[in-house]
């Protein structure tokens, strides 16, 4: 027949919706035409396709192929029609016969040689799939990452030439075997950071609740030290959470297995654009935020961040999500990231001893390179001191990961329980219902918003705070104690 249709998926964001294929051989004078949107990746499928076909032995047809990628509004990026589209000029031309092929899908970039090459965004097609009942073929480098999604049958290729004997029925390739959990993660441990039992407490609390923190303190006295130990805190994550993080990792082509259940720690340099924090560029791609989702986004060195870039971080911090508006494409991604930021009190770093040199207004400045809309959305500030010669020269310093895990994921599944998730992402009548203190903590509570001068959102962040610490104690009501420490942490983040 003069006609072939198969099925791929494109990427749109987080979505990867279907794309049908269709290779139609007319009589004509020899041309290759590719129309549905093609970017440069897929335009230049028609030189790659010409030899992938040829150098696998069959006859690449000398008549007029037009390659239709429907809908045709869907823009089409990257190799990945590669496959589809050599296929579809072997049917169309009737060099293989295939009468099944609505049961399949298929994306591969093909190499020169007709060898499957690996495709990003493997994970979003498949769990786009999942459900439609169909097998997806797809390269043998992808193949571990793919059975990840448990509901979709995945046929991995090594080439043009295994997709083509198993659609004609000469060879049949096997069925991948659906991916384990792989090895438990393992992650800094919080023992190893000497003294500090203050910013620990700040970031158990922190890690119970889903809080955002911002740590203040001389150069080298562990700030960086505890944010990376900060991922070894939180508790395990679900099967959704995995999987949509790995997702986005899968996206900007960074996910390999061994990262599979382990939280995201990322850590741009101060130096990063708006786009590579937020995500962009002309075709849109999750940036660092998105890459943090469900896990930790580091941000050292605060104040020497751009400003404007610091200023993108205020809409995915209260809504977990960010959208990406570009003149011919929009995307949207997930970013439930927890922001733990650490800076030096001054631009020296040494604010208050005899080292320090810096005039009053250049402390002024450095800290105005915060704005009060940005501090307003840290939930917990917390002074990092020097660490003494004594508790330097101490063997071991305080508790493991594990315990303090432990506590963690208690308070964690008393919040499930209660309210289904955590104290961070609660609404303002969430609060009301589930954040009340008792008579002493309002009086305190009614005091810190007068000498403080909260706004409404520091006052909401304060109670949430607050049952964080509760729920650490198993405690049910709210009382002067939850409150007064809580205050404290929002204390330090006003002062700055």
């Amino acid at each position: 027949m003069s006609l072939a249709v198969l099925r791929s998926r494109a990427l749109a964001g987080m979505a990867a919706p279907e794309v049908t294929v269709e290779v139609h051989i007319a009589a004509g004078l020899p041309s290759f035409t590719l129309v549905g949107l093609p970017d440069t990746e897929v335009k230049e499928a028609r030189d790659r396709v010409r030899a992938a076909i040829q150098n696998c032995r069959f006859d690449f047809p000398q008549k007029r192929i037009t390659v239709n990628l429907a809908p045709a509004d869907l823009p089409k990026e990257s190799g990945r029609f590669d496959l589809p589209i050599a296929l579809g000029i072997l049917i169309a031309s009737g060099q293989i016969h295939a009468n099944n092929l609505d049961e399949y899908e298929f994306a591969g970039e093909l190499a020169l040689g007709g060898e499957m090459r690996a495709i990003h965004g493997t994970l979003a097609m498949c769990a786009a799939l999942a459900g439609d009942g169909r097998t997806f073929v797809l390269p043998q480098a992808n193949a571990d990452e793919a059975a990840l999604v448990r509901k979709v049958s995945i046929l991995p290729a090594a080439s043009l030439l295994d997709v083509c004997a198993h659609l004609s029925g000469q060879q049949t390739l096997a069925i991948h075997p659906r991916s384990h959990d792989g090895v438990a993660p393992t992650y800094p441990d919080l023992a190893e950071v000497r003294g500090q039992s203050g910013a620990k407490r700040a970031l158990e609390i922190a890690a119970a609740g889903g809080h955002s923190v911002l740590m203040s303190g001389p150069p080298g006295t562990g700030k960086s030290m505890l944010a990376q130990r900060f991922p070894g805190l939180l508790p395990s994550m679900e099967d959704d959470e995995a999987l949509e993080s790995a997702a986005l990792h899968s996206l900007a082509g960074t996910f390999h297995n061994g990262q599979w259940r382990q939280r995201p720690f990322r850590a741009p340099h101060h130096s990063a654009s708006a786009p590579a924090l937020v995500g962009g560029g002309t075709i849109p791609r999750p940036g660092e935020i998105s890459l943090a989702h469900h896990g930790v986004l580091f941000l050292d060195e605060l104040p020497e961040f751009d400003r404007r870039v610091l200023e993108a971080l205020r809409e995915p911090l209260e809504t977990g999500h960010i959208h990406i508006a570009r003149a011919g494409r929009r995307a949207s991604f997930p970013a439930r990231f927890q922001l733990i930021a650490a800076m030096n009190p001054c631009p020296c770093g040494h604010l208050g001893s005899s080292k320090c040199r810096c005039t009053p207004d250049q402390v002024a400045r450095y800290r105005s390179k915060l704005s009060g809309p940005l501090l307003d959305r840290i939930d917990v500030m917390v002074e990092v001191a020097a660490v003494t010669e004594a508790e330097l020269s101490t063997r071991s310093s305080g508790e493991s990961s594990a315990t303090v895990r432990a506590r963690i994921e208690t308070a964690r599944q008393r919040q499930l329980a209660r309210q289904g998730k955590a104290n961070a992402l609660l609404g303002p009548d969430e609060i009301e219902q589930h954040c009340q203190p008792d008579e002493a903590g309002q009086q305190l509570l009614k005091r810190a918003l007068a000498q403080l001068d909260l706004s409404a959102r520091g006052y909401h962040r304060i109670l949430k705070v607050a049952r964080s610490i509760a729920d650490l104690a198993n405690a049910d009501t709210l009382n002067s104690a939850h409150i007064a420490e809580a205050v404290q942490y929002r204390r330090g983040l006003t002062h700055q």
